[in-house]
Formats: C-alpha cells, structure tokens, sequence
C-alpha cells in the first residue's frame, strides 16, 4: 500500500497523477501543530521523537498529500559543532557566535550525526516504521543560506556581511564551505539511512548571488552534496526563492528535481532547456483567495507540468492564516484533474 508516485516523479518517471506535498505543510496554519507549540518552542519539540513524528504525520492524514517531510530547521546540526544557534519566534535563527575570520571556522567541531542528533533519526524511523505510507523528505539547509546565518548572525536582508567575506577572504569563505559541506553530506546520509526517501536541499537565499558567483562561490560544494545522496539512490530536490535567474545554473548540476518559486512558470523553466523534473509553484497567497481562483491558476500549472515529470507545490511556505481545508480541496483536486492528463 505504499504510495510512492513522488519517488517516480522525482526520476523523471510516468505517474498516473501528479503528486502534491507543501512546503510548511507542518506548520502554524494547522491548529494541531497551535496547541503543540503554546508548550513547547521548535528546538523543544524536535527533541520529542514521539511528538515530532505525530507533527510530521499529520498533514498526510489530514491532507491526503503524498509526501510527509521531516518537521525540524535548517539550523539543526549547527549546535553540535559549535555554534550558540536559537530560533527566535518572530525573528528566525540568531547565532551568537558569528563567523568573522578563518580562526572562527577552524574552531567548528564535527558532526557525529547518530550521536549528536539521536532525536532526529529516531523520528524518522518512527515515522517511517509505524505512521507513514508515503515517502518522508529530510532536508538540509545549502551551504550559502546556513553561511549567511553564520556570518550575519541571523537573517539579512542583504547579505552584505556574507558577500563581503565571500569576496574579500575567499580562503575563510571556502573553507566554511568545505565545513559545511562535509556537514550536510553526513547529516543527509543519516536521514537517508534512517529511512528518508526523497532530500530537498533549501537553497533559500541563493538567489542573492548572480549566476557567475553561484557558480563559483558555491555550485562545487552544491554538487558535493547532490552527488553524495544519490549515490544512495535517493532522488534530491533543490529550491530557492528569487532564484529564477539560477535556472540555468541549477540546470547543470546533478539535481533530479528543481524547485521553482511563483516567479517563473514552468513553461519558462523548459524554455530554458530544462529536462529535469519540476516542483511547484502556486504562489502561497493564492491560498487567501476565493476557491474558483485557485482552481483556475491550479489548472495552468498542471496543465504546464503534466508534458514532462512534475510535482506539484507552492512557491514558497504555506501562510499561517491558511485555512486548513482549502488545503485539503486543494490537493483533492490537484490528484483528481491530473488523472485526466
């Protein structure tokens, strides 16, 4: 009884419908996920594997989505190698220990992924051994987005602290991503281990660099990454916002699937000369508006998308003031009109 059509979706394969999974799908729009969080705050509820894999699993049943994906942040590995990280409601990340020189990335410790972060794997082999008959997607933060966290000491607007190490101390710069590479490949490895299916890595900030210094600055430690979870037979996604110009970049590497934001369709993804599969790409703040306008731009997407290998998402996270059951129409009818495709 396993439904594995986002696996078959994400290698390029036929599947009888388009498969749907949202982004934030765990999140503040679900009033399960509400009373969970007036006791508990992200890091505390990521240390409960019991609670963790009832937040994760909970979408899938309420939703009919077919794809479960692992409720954690980005910022999760960062405390075992040293890092002071917090997630401040309302704010995000705020590190208290930034990166300034190399000395300050020579001090990072290493991951030792079973023992440092026993809570996550033990969630994902109770989600994956009791509660779940989809896929799980584990991810990871890009080496760009969890630098900038780093650097800046919590989110930026510009990046300017970021930039200018990158281009004023390029040997600081590639180290870090050497660090944080290696980081991501044995966090990643692990959850693939424990039972993840499918990886998407959150490139969510890259898309404050060109293409020329993606592709320098970062597209190496990226391939690295890519390369190493699929060698587990494992299909990898990866998705940013603002991103759109990265298109052709993206393109190159050894992604399976490119996640786009709401900017650019997927017809122009193909212009492109993309052959790989896509996800996407509703913007969120269609959510808010009345049924028949959803439908509407739901069905030019899937129209779009069903020529070649699609799996259907928003553009980014769904909004708090979601309403639960228009997630669940939504995906009934993203399944139902893609079967006549």
């Amino acid at each position: 009884m396993f439904n594995d059509t986002i696996i078959k979706a994400a290698r390029g394969e036929k599947t009888d419908y388009t498969p749907v999974w949202f982004m934030r799908q765990v999140g503040r729009s679900q009033p399960e996920y509400n009373k969970v969080k007036e006791k508990y705050s992200l890091m505390e509820i990521t240390h409960q594997p019991e609670l963790t894999a009832y937040l994760t699993a909970t979408p899938v049943d309420n939703y009919d989505v077919d794809a479960a994906v692992l409720y954690k942040d980005i910022v999760s590995p960062l405390a075992p190698l040293g890092v002071d990280v917090d997630i401040k409601p309302g704010v995000g990340p705020v590190i208290q220990n930034p990166i300034r020189d190399i000395k300050d990335v020579e001090k990072l410790g290493e991951l030792d992924p079973y023992k440092d972060l026993d809570y996550i794997y033990k969630t994902i082999e109770i989600l994956t051994k009791e509660k779940l008959n989809v896929p799980l997607i584990g991810f990871c933060g890009a080496p760009f987005t969890v630098a900038s966290y780093m650097i800046e000491g919590g989110p930026s607007k510009n990046y300017h602290k970021t930039k200018k190490m990158m281009y004023n101390q390029p040997e600081t710069w590639f180290r870090l991503m050497d660090k944080l590479t290696d980081m991501s490949i044995q966090y990643l490895r692990a959850q693939v281990e424990s039972g993840a299916s499918l990886i998407q890595i959150f490139d969510s900030w890259g898309g404050a660099l060109s293409r020329e210094d993606y592709a320098y600055y970062l597209s190496p430690s990226m391939n690295r990454i890519i390369n190493s979870v699929r060698e587990m037979d494992t299909p990898v996604i990866v998705f940013g916002i603002g991103a759109s110009h990265l298109i052709p970049e993206w393109n190159t590497l050894d992604m399976d699937v490119i996640g786009l934001d709401w900017r650019t369709s997927i017809d122009q993804a193909r212009e492109l000369g993309v052959k790989k599969a896509l996800q996407g790409n509703l913007d969120p703040a269609l959510l808010l508006a009345d049924w028949q306008v959803i439908e509407d731009r739901t069905k030019a997407i899937l129209d779009q998308g069903r020529n070649e290998a699609h799996i259907f998402n928003l553009g980014h996270g769904v909004f708090p003031e979601v309403d639960p059951a228009t997630l669940k129409r939504l995906t009934s009818f993203v399944h139902e009109y893609s079967k006549g495709k």
